[in-house]
């Protein structure tokens, strides 16, 4: 990422599943708060619970209306009626698990026309056991070596570029070596008698399109008896099933996202012999999977999601979403200077109505940023897709997702967004103070993690007024970093990168002489505390320098 991305990337940085602006976060964590309380949106007090409507305020949390997505760090999705009716029956026996899951596999082929299904515990947890299962053959005194792969013929598993994402970490979990491609030449090359699988990721266009698509990639696994896996996990379940006909082995999704599953639960469906050896690799079995277990009412609540699946009305859903969001566009477009859009459903990949509300910030005095932070820490608490504010066409806008609504959700939406924007809020001139230090130089840097301690440094190369550059010299890499100083105040950002994931480091701290502490924030990963000592530089003392006469070859311009 470029410094100059950086600097306007301080207020947003990424989370789990999208965009949220870190204000709320930061906001209620004081400098010098311990580790183990930081980045939490509210810190609950002691108490019992208490069974009832109110169960998760008894113990401090407050729930939100989720005018976002299925996204897992705000819970996914609530499950339908059928499949909370289901889970509580399936609780009150017992049953011998290998037996339910080959009931539960054959009834999920009967209702979606794959050879075989399979309930997963997640949709990344099956991500993994497939790709054990393709790296072992069904051979279990190769399962309970996993991840260790000396002796395996099948180590590794090819992905071309566009397919690279966070979650596939679950399959580099099984230890394999992923081989990342980006050209059909490529492909050609890497395919092996090492090559487990191959890994797509559905949601890019890619996927459909393109020298690596779906269709162009499987004649050659087919060819070479190499299954494909393509990663569907926000998208809605297609019967039959798109990515079976275009070639995939398992296509496997998230169970508590649009199928409003149990969030704890994943979906795989395709080739009954490989997924019986994706069972033999997870629990209640020894090995890779045990630490990832399925119970008995997560099979049934899978079961009872996609048998409401196929018989839900699913047009007529949609004709409800975009009722609700034409009575929020209704209300609040009677503010003068906001407009509102809504788009009807598209595609398979996290299909919902959506509607972007924009307005001017420089006449409403407000940012999108802005009003998803009140939106979100504010009673009634609402989730929202990304507030944003665009400086060069001079628009602010917030969307709102319907997939997730409940009903009565719009008309607590619509007052809520109404009274933020027709409030008068006064014109904002930031203006920071002068910088109390200059932080060129060398900074050694202690982090107290939650567990452990970690040493960075920072190479500050510039100071310009309140704008500072430099270099960021983490755990493994050394990354560009940037920020400000306002006054004492102090905020520096990088971010790393592998493998598809990012760790943005945001530095929030104060300047006291050759010190400055604070709260490192680690985007979805917490916070910690942090304290930066200037380095004491040796100056080394000059010398001439003498350049030997002999074994080098002299330049034509010396």
């Amino acid at each position: 990422m470029k410094r100059r991305e950086i600097l306007k990337t301080l207020s947003a940085i990424p989370v789990a599943g999208g965009m949220m602006s870190i204000e709320p976060i930061m906001a209620s964590v004081s400098q010098k708060k311990p580790a183990s309380d930081a980045g939490l949106l509210s810190n609950p007090p002691p108490g019992a619970l208490a069974l009832g409507p109110q169960i998760y305020q008894s113990i401090g949390v407050e729930p939100m209306i989720n005018c976002r997505g299925t996204f897992t760090i705000i819970s996914g999705s609530i499950e339908l009626p059928e499949v909370q009716k289901a889970v509580d029956y399936a609780s009150r026996h017992y049953v011998h698990i290998d037996e339910l899951a080959m009931a539960v596999g054959k009834r999920l082929a009967a209702i979606t026309g794959a050879e075989w299904g399979m309930v997963s515990s997640g949709c990344a947890a099956g991500l993994k056991h497939v790709t054990v299962a393709c790296i072992t053959d069904g051979d279990p005194e190769k399962l309970v070596r996993v991840p260790d792969l000396t002796g395996f013929t099948k180590t590794e598993v090819i992905v071309p570029g566009y397919s690279r994402n966070q979650y596939d970490h679950a399959i580099r979990n099984a230890g394999i070596k992923m081989i990342t491609v980006n050209s059909m030449e490529e492909f050609r090359k890497a395919v092996s008698s090492r090559t487990a699988m191959i890994y797509l990721f559905s949601a890019p266009r890619e996927y459909y399109e393109g020298p690596l698509s779906i269709e162009n990639i499987a004649p050659i696994a087919r060819e070479n008896n190499i299954p494909i896996l393509v990663d569907a996990a926000a998208e809605i379940l297609t019967i039959p099933n798109d990515h079976l006909k275009r070639g995939a082995t398992v296509v496997a999704y998230s169970g508590g996202k649009a199928l409003r599953g149990p969030q704890g639960a994943g979906l795989l469906l395709g080739s009954k012999d490989l997924l019986f050896s994706t069972w033999q690799a997870s629990s209640p079995h020894h090995g890779p999977g045990r630490d990832n277990k399925i119970g008995k009412e997560e099979h049934i609540g899978m079961l009872a999601a996609v048998e409401a699946w196929a018989k839900r009305n699913h047009p007529e859903e949609e004709k409800t979403w975009i009722s609700w969001l034409e009575y929020i566009s209704r209300k609040v477009t009677t503010i003068n200077g906001v407009t509102a859009k809504i788009s009807e459903p598209q595609g398979v990949d996290n299909r919902s109505a959506r509607l972007s509300i924009s307005w001017d910030p420089e006449v409403l005095n407000i940012t999108g940023e802005e009003v998803a932070d009140d939106l979100l820490n504010n009673k009634p608490r609402i989730a929202l897709g990304g507030g944003r504010t665009n400086p060069r066409d001079r628009t602010a806008s917030i969307s709102i997702s319907a997939q997730m609504m409940q009903p009565g959700d719009e008309k607590i939406v619509a007052d809520r967004v109404y009274k933020i924007l027709s409030q008068k809020h006064e014109k904002k001139v930031v203006v920071l103070d002068p910088p109390a230090a200059n932080l060129v130089g060398h900074w050694d840097v202690s982090i107290d993690y939650y567990s452990g301690k970690g040493e960075h440094k920072l190479f500050l190369e510039k100071q310009e007024g309140n704008e500072i550059k430099g270099t960021h010299k983490s755990t493994f890499s050394l990354l560009d970093i940037a920020g400000q100083i306002d006054g004492k105040k102090v905020r520096l950002q990088s971010f790393y990168s592998d493998n598809a994931e990012t760790v943005p480091f945001t530095f929030d701290g104060v300047i006291d002489g050759d010190t400055f502490s604070g709260v490192l924030h680690l985007g979805e990963y917490r916070s910690a505390n942090f304290i930066a000592k200037r380095s004491e530089q040796r100056q080394r003392p000059f010398f001439s320098i003498r350049v030997p006469s002999y074994g080098g070859r002299k330049s034509d311009s010396w």
